[in-house]
């Protein structure tokens, strides 16, 4: 699975940091597909992840704390060396994956 970069303007907004101009924005957008997307590095506190798919994403080294992500889709995705204080995650993930992810880079693997 190859990580990529699209051309979305809402992705583009996340890609340059500017979480509080995406969040205003997606209100107005029904499902934002964002599968096997690149966010590495990005610092994305503050983000409203609700119903967006992150599957096969890959979030190495970048600042998610706070990020709601129970009602998002993250099946497959790697947090690899992510800050993830005060994080929520989705309830079909086990710990040990969210655990695991983090220390070693695995794909996120649902229950």
């Amino acid at each position: 699975m190859t990580v990529k970069i699209i051309d979305d303007p809402l992705y583009q907004l996340l890609r340059n940091e500017q979480v509080a101009a995406f969040n205003k924005q997606r209100a107005s957008v029904d499902k934002l597909d964002f599968s096997n997307c690149d966010f590495r590095g990005l610092d994305l506190r503050g983000l409203n992840a609700t119903g967006i798919n992150f599957s096969g994403a890959y979030f190495r080294g970048a600042d998610l704390r706070g990020v709601d992500f129970s009602q998002s889709n993250l099946r497959g995705a790697s947090i690899a060396s992510a800050h993830v204080s005060g994080c929520y995650f989705p309830v079909e993930l086990n710990p040990n994956e969210i655990e695991l992810s983090i220390a070693r880079g695995t794909r996120m693997r649902y229950q």
